[in-house]
């Protein structure tokens, strides 16, 4: 290598080094890596914030539903509310006259008179339902005859249009994640519990330097040689766009104090400095020289294989992490984006970013009304061929069909339904959609988040879809999933799970939870008894009305069992989870049904033990070797997921 003789020996030496420094060119990936390696693990600051200001930021701890949402049973329309069996036959040519009760339910307004048969009780959209109801006619079904009467035309089936409580939100589930970027939505689902004040990542605070003597200012004017600063106003834009909290600090001149200086004093009042322009390796590129006067380890990397963006400078000041981008725009934002923005959005607590635009097939039938053209949220997930579009069943009025989809497919006015096996255009709500990295479509428990937050805080996505054991089931057997939750019991083995796989599926053992009779601790027509005897107590009462659950749900044949053919008042009243059985019997619309434990403590009902029933997972053989599985497997049989399962009441596997 030839020296200088014009610079004294120190200087050469100096410069050679810097030189040979820049021509050690690393990839991509073990200069990212070693960047990050001497950044991370750190925790990531917090603040607490009022909700009206924590829009934009991310969530620094998980967040569970402190209640259910909507917390009673309500109507999703005006009308009555009815028993489902008294419309039974009822059609255009054989109206069914029933007798409308003395109030009329509205918002806010607690019923008080239970619907008898032969009776109905008019309700505005977001009542409550009355006891003894099980379904709302819509008011444009019915024709008032005199005063006291009213002709229903149509037959309802039981649950329609009602919204049971729970159905949106389950008091207990997860709500939110670690690192979700807080936005309109999920405002909406945190108002929506009564939740006011959140946990958020602190925005890190980033500076941001221009060098170079020929840069100027947008607004002022351009001098000849001279070049407007493009870099300072994208890459501030870029760091506010990726969690950051920009700080322009102007372009400063190519004056080695000067530069120091304006370095020292944005690294003292930041977490971070980004500059551009100063990496090659000109006499004139002053900025990569003053890192290393500034702090421990320095430099990192200082020449990247990229194209463009090989002059790029990595550093890390005292735990400061520090960018040199190449001066060029092109350049700088490249690796800016590529490079710098994995690191930024870790510090700023928000997940990895990825965009995406996608076609994805529907794996069911979506019906729609003629005339009208719809709009139908679906939840992305990866099937044998390709994307898979799950349209969302919690209804309009569900706070999550929004917040929790993906985007959205379009059903043309002209068409009555969208067949099953459709391809369909997406339409995503983001450009950073994440199709999940787990797929879980069944039975839910409130035990199964225990499970999938380790997954969850080690940046693994994890979709999971409640559409009951038999649900489920299907999908796996289509490849629509990971892992499907059942618990079904065989009669003829008298076993769980088992009987119901098919080839290709095989058994995940989960946990055990105790499914029993649930009902108000007052009520004395259940104390002491048995849940065989507190069924046949119940059952030798009229006025005694159940809550049931969905056809298909494992804890529907458990019920159907101890009911052996019996139609008690309240059997076809079926929502389709345990805490809107709880929220039934703890608000006088029933008073008795089955659930589980952990739901009965947390509603402080009485509870009567009746079988323990087998929580596990059909495995899609296929997938078994996707990480994503493996980490589930793994987290599944840790002991922090086991003791945390234990605590709420379920017994491991």
């Amino acid at each position: 290598m030839d020296f200088d003789m014009s610079m004294n020996p120190q200087s050469q030496i100096r410069s050679a080094l810097e030189q040979e420094q820049f021509l050690k060119i690393l990839s991509r990936e073990e200069a990212l890596a070693r960047f990050q390696a001497a950044l991370f693990p750190r925790a990531v600051p917090s603040e607490k914030r009022k909700l009206g200001d924590a829009l934009g930021v991310a969530l620094a701890e998980d967040i569970t539903a402190p209640i259910d949402v909507p917390p009673f049973d309500r109507s999703n329309v005006d009308g009555f509310a009815v028993r489902s069996a008294d419309l039974a036959a009822a059609g255009e040519g054989a109206p069914r006259r029933l007798t409308p009760n003395g109030e009329t339910i509205h918002c806010g307004t607690a019923p008080r008179m239970q619907v008898a048969a032969g009776t109905a009780t008019p309700i505005a959209t977001g009542g409550p339902l009355p006891r003894g109801a099980d379904a709302v006619v819509m008011v444009e079904h019915t024709q008032p005859v005199g005063s006291d009467a009213i002709d229903v035309r149509r037959a309802v089936s039981p649950g329609q249009f009602v919204s049971y409580a729970g159905s949106d939100i389950a008091r207990g589930e997860a709500l939110l994640r670690a690192g979700t970027i807080i936005g309109s939505r999920e405002i909406g689902m945190l108002a929506a519990c009564g939740i006011a004040e959140v946990l958020v990542a602190r925005k890190p605070r980033v500076a941001v330097v221009s060098t170079g003597d020929e840069l100027v200012q947008p607004g002022e004017m351009l001098a000849p040689a001279a070049i407007y600063d493009t870099n300072g106003a994208i890459v501030a834009a870029a760091i506010d766009e990726n969690g950051g909290e920009a700080i322009f600090l102007g372009a400063i001149p190519d004056d080695e104090t000067k530069l120091e200086s304006a370095m020292r004093r944005a690294l003292a009042e930041s977490d971070m400095l980004v500059l551009s322009g100063g990496t090659s390796k000109g006499a004139g590129d002053l900025s990569h020289r003053i890192i290393g006067r500034l702090g421990q380890p320095g430099i990192i990397a200082h020449g990247v294989a990229l194209k463009p963006g090989k002059p790029l400078c990595l550093a890390v000041c005292d735990g400061k992490p520090v960018v040199i981008l190449p001066g060029f725009p092109t350049s700088a934002m490249f690796t800016f984006h590529d490079m710098i923005v994995p690191v930024l959005r870790k510090l700023a607590g928000l997940p990895p970013r990825s965009d995406a635009k996608v076609n994805a097939t529907v794996p069911v039938r979506i019906a729609s009304e003629l005339g009208r053209t719809e709009f139908v949220m679906v939840s992305l997930v990866e099937g044998r061929d390709g994307l898979i579009a799950y349209p969302s069943g919690k209804g309009s009025g569900a706070i999550t069909s929004f917040a929790q989809a993906d985007g959205f497919l379009r059903i043309d006015a002209l068409a009555d339904q969208m067949q099953a096996g459709t391809e369909a255009e997406v339409t995503l709500f983001t450009p950073h959609v994440r199709v999940p990295d787990l797929v879980i479509v069944g039975s839910h428990c409130t035990g199964l988040d225990l499970v999938t937050a380790q997954l969850a805080h080690a940046g693994l996505t994890v979709r999971s879809i409640a559409v009951g054991s038999l649900g489920g089931l299907a999908a796996a057997r289509r490849g629509e999933c990971d892992f499907a939750p059942i618990h079904l019991f065989d009669d003829k083995s008298e076993t769980y799970n088992s009987p119901y796989l098919v080839e290709g599926l095989e058994l995940v053992p989960g946990w055990r939870r105790m499914q029993g009779i649930v009902f108000r601790k007052d009520d004395r027509r259940f104390e002491g008894l048995g849940a065989k005897e507190a069924v046949a107590a119940a059952l030798a009462d009229p006025a005694c009305i159940m809550v049931n659950r969905n056809q298909g749900a494992g804890t529907r044949i458990l019920i159907d069992r101890l009911l052996g053919g019996a139609r008690p008042e309240g059997y076809w009243n079926q929502p389709r989870s345990h805490n809107a059985v709880a929220a039934a019997v703890a608000q006088h619309r029933a008073d008795w049904g089955m659930t589980i434990a952990p739901v009965a403590q947390a509603a402080g009902l009485g509870f009567i033990p009746f079988a323990e029933e087998h929580y596990d997972f059909a495995l899609v053989t296929a997938r078994k070797d996707r990480p994503a599985v493996q980490a589930f497997l793994d987290a599944l049989g840790s002991n922090e997921a086991r003791a945390a399962l234990e605590r709420v009441g379920f017994r491991p596997a």
